[in-house]
């Protein structure tokens, strides 16, 4: 029987629609055909907690699925708006559900903020482009989300607001100098999320994408000195994400095959398939 998820799109409807403009996909629906690639036969549906009136499931119909993912998002979840409180509220069901549920940078912050800790501004700054030096923990060692990571590495990253403070049943499994919390498993009310701060759903297409959206921002925030520098920066990803035997650029951008063989880019995703939704399938008596 296939697999069925839950994709949670963080934007709302007007940062929905200039993602697909930009990419030709919202994010939820990039999200989507990620775990397509790793699972054919997955059956994803998709919701939009931002959404006044959005007709959001249950405690039996989140039951229902095999996992949910939550993607990232513009929102800041400290603002505490309608949209960012819905999203909360559907964490905090999911947990209780206690389907298998990963999360990336947004999803990561509301998973924290739904079992009681807390995210604020990083005061280091925007962490764009990639996330270098990632690390394991020492809880992180031989943890399964992290398994066939190297012991550091990279991953396509943009978010400036980070998890300060822990939930009570929560372990760090990966860090790197800009934020302590980079990957983390979290435990409520029967429920289990795994989530990373960084994106390992985004291709470099993708990620290139979203920087020429905030070139105005990557040149305020002093990445780039022009706008021109930030298209170049961001045509080259895209050169490099079409063809990833590009040395030249790989040895410019200081990437490897951690970010440019899919495969490896999207382990965290993979192993949270492999080890937390088909094996809770299995359990449930679903298999």
């Amino acid at each position: 029987m296939a697999l069925r998820f839950l994709v949670v799109e963080g934007n709302t409807r007007g940062a929905r629609e200039a993602h697909r403009a930009a990419y030709g996909q919202m994010l939820s629906e990039s999200y989507a055909h990620v775990i397509h690639d790793i699972e054919r036969d997955a059956v994803c549906d998709i919701a939009f907690p931002t959404d006044e009136g959005a007709n959001l499931p249950d405690r039996a119909g989140l039951e229902s699925y095999d996992g949910i993912v939550l993607t990232g998002s513009h929102l800041n979840i400290y603002d505490r708006t309608p949209e960012v409180l819905r999203q909360i509220d559907l964490m905090r069901a999911v947990y209780a559900s206690g389907t298998p549920s990963f999360g990336s940078c947004w999803g990561l912050q509301v998973a924290a903020v739904a079992a009681d800790g807390d995210v604020q501004k990083n005061p280091l700054g925007r962490e764009v482009g990639f996330a270098r030096r990632l690390r394991r923990t020492e809880e992180g060692q031989g943890h399964p989300m992290l398994e066939g990571r190297p012991e550091v590495y990279d991953a396509p990253a943009i978010h400036l607001d980070m998890v300060t403070a822990l939930p009570e049943d929560a372990t760090v499994v990966a860090t790197n100098p800009v934020s302590a919390v980079q990957a983390a498993e979290i435990r409520r009310d029967g429920g289990v999320f795994w989530g990373v701060q960084y994106h390992p759903e985004f291709s470099l297409s993708e990620l290139a994408a979203i920087l020429r959206q905030r070139t105005e921002l990557m040149v305020r925030e002093g990445f780039c000195r022009t706008p021109e520098e930030v298209i170049a920066y961001a045509d080259e990803l895209t050169v490099l994400a079409t063809d990833p035997t590009r040395f030249d650029l790989a040895w410019r951008h200081g990437v490897d095959a951690e970010v440019l063989d899919s495969a490896r880019r999207t382990r965290e995703i993979r192993n949270f398939i492999e080890y937390r939704v088909k094996t809770e399938k299995s359990g449930r008596g679903r298999a």
